[in-house]
């Protein structure tokens, strides 16, 4: 499995950015799959999953309301993150990443990761 994620970069809070993460190799239909950040100093965070199983999605309660999780068929199967209203907290190294996702108990037992992509937001 290789995961590829794009889409970060610097944005004002308020502002939205979309995350795009295209993963080769990945069994869709068996396994979770979704966005992990890391800001420093902190805990790294599951933010968000889909379970390919059954389509379930999970957000944590900092994003709940502001982010959405989705899957893009249109070309190569593609996972996105679409952040709106987004705060100074939320800026970190998003990854993609595969692993067990269930809507009661989050995101976890995570098995691969992308490189990561940047996000920052200015107050």
């Amino acid at each position: 499995v290789q995961l590829v994620e794009s889409g970060g970069g610097s944005v004002q809070a308020g502002g939205s950015l979309r995350l795009s993460c295209t993963a080769s190799g990945f069994a869709w239909g068996y396994y979770g799959i979704g966005w992990v950040r890391q800001a420093p100093g902190k805990e790294r965070e599951g933010v968000s999953c889909i379970s390919t199983s059954d389509g379930v999605t999970y957000y944590a309660d900092s994003v709940k309301g502001r982010f959405t999780i989705s899957r893009d068929n249109a070309k190569a199967p593609t996972l996105t993150l679409q952040m709106n209203s987004l705060k100074p907290e939320d800026t970190a190294v998003y990854y993609c990443v595969t692993g067990v996702c269930l809507v009661d108990m989050g995101f976890a037992l995570y098995h691969t990761w992308g490189q990561g992509t940047q996000v920052t937001v200015s107050s």
